[in-house]
């Protein structure tokens, strides 16, 4: 039975409706929906090549033979599924904001509904739960049975420690050869952002399409905050008391800066950079992003 905590059926409704395609080639296993680099006898004609004893004489080209007396092979692109890789930040930044609008619990709801899409449609999602380390970690399945074990899995992680994307981007370029999609959640809260830029676009330079989901509080954009306020560091143990409206012209000039930066990264590299502010009703934030996807 499949664990209902973070499934909703309007979100899913929604989403079912629009799907998630892979917009560039990928490389697949078996018979899906999504354009295979490799080439087969099946669904749309690529090119001729010369026949070679051990070929199937059903795909010989008669008529091209008729004209050239050579005997030539039809062959076709296969259609294939596709892998998509999930990432999820569980770092104790993620713990900001109360109820619906915990930054985590959004994350966690974005993941189970996209892992019902793409399960839907018969492809493949694997799962990594990170902070500094991966925390846990699903291999990739197509079978809706594995749905279960990713909504288990979110059920039961916790936000602790700080973040380190750039370094599992990396790795996760590195391990996974085939090409997929790769969708980070997080709200991407480092010193630096030119890590997390570096991993995107080594994702990128394997042949990955990639999609970022920033994760974002209303509060860390709009700093909408009054009176003698103690700031406590989710990632670390500093503090800070001081009157918000006093730093607030300065803070919110740091914080376009890095929006700009962090999108203009993402567009330089090919990625899919989406913002999802969590007082947003993620129905609708999906659906919007969906309905881009399907007009790009």
């Amino acid at each position: 039975m499949i664990s209902q905590s973070y499934l909703q059926a309007d979100i899913l409704a929604r989403a079912e409706a629009l799907g998630l395609k892979a917009r560039r080639i990928v490389e697949g296993l078996r018979v899906g929906d999504h354009k295979s680099p490799y080439k087969g006898f099946s669904v749309e004609f690529v090119q001729h090549r010369e026949y070679v004893p051990g070929d199937d004489i059903r795909h010989i080209d008669w008529k091209s033979y008729a004209r050239s007396d050579r005997y030539t092979i039809k062959q076709y692109e296969q259609e294939t599924n596709f892998i998509a890789h999930l990432l999820l930040d569980a770092s104790n930044s993620m713990r900001y904001g109360f109820g619906l609008t915990n930054k985590l619990e959004y994350a966690k709801l974005l993941a189970a509904s996209l892992s019902y899409l793409i399960l839907r449609q018969r492809d493949s999602v694997s799962l990594r739960v990170f902070n500094t380390e991966v925390e846990a970690e699903l291999p990739p399945s197509s079978q809706f049975g594995h749905l279960n074990s990713i909504t288990r899995t979110l059920e039961e992680i916790q936000p602790r420690e700080g973040t380190s994307i750039g370094p599992l981007l990396d790795r996760l370029a590195d391990q996974v050869s085939r090409r997929g999609i790769v969708i980070l959640i997080s709200d991407c809260l480092e010193e630096s952002l030119e890590p997390i830029l570096s991993g995107l676009r080594h994702l990128r330079f394997r042949g990955h399409e990639v999609i970022l989901f920033h994760i974002l509080h209303h509060d860390e954009v709009e700093f909408p905050l009054y009176g003698n306020l103690r700031f406590i560091a989710l990632e670390g143990t500093e503090e800070l008391l001081t009157r918000p409206h006093l730093i607030r012209p300065a803070y919110l000039r740091i914080v376009q800066q890095y929006l700009q930066d962090i999108r203009k990264g993402c567009d330089g590299s090919g990625v899919d950079y989406v913002q999802m502010f969590t007082h947003r009703s993620l129905g609708n934030a999906l659906a919007e992003y969906l309905v881009r996807r399907l007009k790009k």
